[in-house]
């Protein structure tokens, strides 16, 4: 009876021993990193903070990457985001071009066209952000050693703006380069901070990342002069976007000799 728990105990020593790296005691290799070239498109849901507050609501970020994977589950890219929104809180926005009459709602702004007729010229947040990404994937499970806890850390360039879409060319005063005057041009550097779940199914088909990310941009309002409040802007800016991502990854990893031959 000793002799069998002895055995026993042996038996789980070893197989805790090299659990990590394969199963010895059934013969099992675990499966091992992936490494190749990763096509994603990825969404943000993300709420501004600091100076991007001042001037906007809730945006969104759409947009592609391009990302490689290596065996070691290290990762390194680029991406580009398009930056989306629909609230403006630019209080100052066109007020000497507005009249006592003007409303705003809606996201419209109302002016006098060129028939004396009122109009309602809609405004969006556009912007983009373009940038070099590196990081890991962290595995959590040895069976499933491509996904993981992901860390990214990605830096750039970020652009946004007032986008006036006066496509009738109704308001004279917001025409050619009049519309400079008002649209709040702002451009910088930005680093961005990405913790997330990473996923690559065995076969390929269900792959995903998931997470939460945060980008502060070092910006600067770029236009010499804004026409509604007569002055020049070009101040220091913090714009912080704290987003919610999610992604579809679509894997183009290597495939190994022994795969080939036993498949």
């Amino acid at each position: 009876m000793k002799v069998r728990i002895t055995t026993l105990l042996f038996l789980l020593i070893v197989t805790a021993a090299h659990g990590q790296d394969k199963d010895k005691l059934f013969g099992v290799e675990a499966p091992k990193t992936r490494s190749g070239f990763i096509l994603s498109g990825q969404g943000d849901f993300d709420i501004p903070a600091a100076d991007m507050a001042k001037r906007f609501g809730v945006s969104y970020r759409v947009g592609p990457s391009v990302l490689y994977k290596t065996s070691s589950n290290w990762i390194f890219g680029v991406k580009w985001d398009f930056i989306l929104g629909s609230k403006i809180k630019q209080d100052s926005l066109m007020i000497n071009i507005t009249d006592k009459y003007s409303a705003k709602s809606g996201g419209l702004y109302e002016f006098i066209n060129n028939s004396g007729e009122r109009v309602g010229i809609p405004v969006y947040e556009r912007g983009y952000a373009a940038g070099i990404t590196a990081g890991k994937i962290i595995p959590i499970n040895r069976l499933h050693p491509d996904n993981g806890l992901t860390l990214l850390t990605t830096v750039g360039f970020i652009q946004h703006k007032l986008d006036i879409y006066d496509k009738d060319k109704a308001v004279p005063q917001l025409r050619g380069a009049y519309l400079k005057g008002y649209d709040r041009l702002t451009n910088g550097a930005f680093v961005e901070e990405y913790v997330g779940y990473s996923y690559f199914g065995k076969h390929q088909l269900v792959n995903f990342t998931i997470g939460l990310d945060a980008l502060f941009g070092f910006t600067q309002d770029r236009r010499d002069y804004l026409f509604d409040v007569m002055r020049s802007d070009n101040k220091q800016r913090l714009d912080i976007l704290y987003g919610l991502r999610a992604g579809w990854f679509i894997p183009i990893f290597k495939r190994k000799s022994e795969d080939l031959l036993f498949e």
